[in-house]
Order: structure tokens, then sequence, then C-alpha cells
């Protein structure tokens, strides 16, 4: 039997994931995960994350990652996972709220990064139009425990359900905000270089982080200093749909990369 990793052509992962608009759902996922002061100092006390001069290399490491963990065989999403397990086990970072010196793989922060990747990607689907129904979104989150476990995390204490998503979010909600030494992600986007041809695409980050923003809940917009209204809502929305439709034109050999079309395929079989 081929080794189709942790979902497969049956699951509602594969038919999701491979949408191009599920890009904005990653820059919505890491805005989400910065409202978490400990995730977010984590981060920032051990990488480049807020060093626009390196911004760059490590969004190509999160993809990549994203990838094999999605469409990797067992034995690779496993090497991808313990190299991440091992870093984070390693890596420690100061809560200047309390003194206190914590491991970047404490359970609370990781799942807090495990749901704002969830909800981002399914939101970003359903918003844009992607077919899901209330049962396929369900089954999206019950699957993505298994992503859950490749970062070290009980695959039975994360959501696996929308309605265990939803009340997990609204559940950590008083703890969430952006920390003060943070720099605030929209700006960090105007100034992000990109290699080579890619600075050509450099308008495009802040593009897509302002689409991201539009497509967080009201209360995280508030949290950033943003405009929180319903009209913000209509038009993430809506810009999110015109963006699938005009995506959907484009040939399928182009708009979907080689992991992607290789699923399709499988899927389809």
């Amino acid at each position: 039997m081929e080794d189709h990793g942790l979902f497969g052509p049956e699951s509602v992962t594969w038919r999701v994931m491979g949408e191009p608009i599920l890009l904005v759902g990653g820059f919505r996922a890491l805005l989400m995960q910065s409202l978490h002061p400990r995730a977010m100092r984590g981060v920032m006390q051990n990488s480049a994350l807020m060093d626009p001069d390196e911004a760059w290399s490590r969004f190509v490491r999160t993809t990549e990652f994203v990838r094999v963990r999605t469409y990797g065989t067992r034995a690779e999403v496993e090497r991808a996972g313990r190299r991440v397990r091992r870093i984070h086990a390693t890596l420690t970072a100061c809560d200047p709220d309390t003194g206190e010196t914590y491991h970047l793989d404490e359970p609370e922060s990781l799942r807090w990064v495990h749901v704002g990747e969830v909800d981002s990607y399914l939101t970003v689907a359903r918003r844009a139009g992607v077919r899901l129904s209330d049962a396929d979104a369900d089954a999206f989150v019950a699957e993505w425990r298994r992503a859950a476990e490749v970062v070290g995390l009980d695959p039975g204490g994360v959501p696996g359900s929308v309605a265990e998503l939803r009340a997990y979010i609204e559940q950590a909600r008083p703890g969430l905000r952006l920390v003060p030494e943070a720099a605030h992600p929209l700006r960090a986007s105007l100034r992000t270089p990109l290699p080579g041809l890619f600075d050509t695409l450099r308008p495009v980050v802040p593009a897509l982080t302002v689409l991201a923003f539009a497509t967080l809940p009201r209360w995280a917009r508030r949290l950033y200093g943003l405009p929180a209204t319903p009209v913000g809502d209509l038009w993430a929305t809506a810009t999110l749909r015109a963006l699938q439709t005009g995506i959907g034109l484009v040939p399928a050999n182009v708009r979907y990369s080689p992991d992607a079309r290789r699923a399709r395929k499988l899927m389809a079989a």
C-alpha cells in the first residue's frame, strides 16, 4: 500500500490545502499566533521573525514544513517533526511579565499555534468559497489532530471539531494581546525584502497582509489597533471570493503545486 503520510486521498485536508488561496490562510495563521504573548516572545527571542532581512528564508522553511506535513510520507513527516520537536525542546525564552524562563515546547503555546493555523486555513477556505459542508469542516479539524502530534502535542488535547475550536479560542481570548516589544506586522510587511526576481513581487506582501488582517475576527483586529467593522468583514469575504474565482481561471497544471496535482490525481482515482 502506498504511503500517503498523515492524510491521504480520502481526507478533507488534501482537498483544502492544495488551493492557492490558502496562502492568505498562512498569513492569517501567523497573525493569530502572534497574539499569544508567550508564543510570540518565544519566537522573537529565538529567531529572526521580526528581522525583515530574514523574513523570506523563514517563510521558505515554514512553507516546506507545511508541505511535508501535508503531503509527505510517514518517514518524511517524522523526520521533519523530530527536527521541530528538538528545536522547541532546546530553546528557551523569558517572560518579562513574570520573570519566568520557559521552553518553547510548552503545550499551551504549541496548542495556540496549532489552533491558530487550523482556524485560519478553515476560515479562509470557507469564506473564499471552497466547497466544504459542516461535516467536512469538522473532519478537517479532527484530521489536524495528527498534525498536532507531529510537533509534540497530545492529539486528544487539541480541538477535534469546529465547535471545540471556537470554544478554545473564546476561552483563550482574555490572555491574548500584542506584546509591546513586537513590531506591528503591517509595518514590517512594508519593508520586507525578497531575493532576486521575487523582489518585483514586494508590493504583494503588504496587500496579502492587509487581506489576512481583514479575515481576522473583529476582536483580533482590535488587539492590533485596526478598524473592526462589518464592512471590513464583507470586504474580506468578497475579496477572497473574487481571488478564488480568478485563480480558478488559471489552468490546473499551473494553478496547483506538484504535490497538490499529485494529490488531486489520487483523489480522482
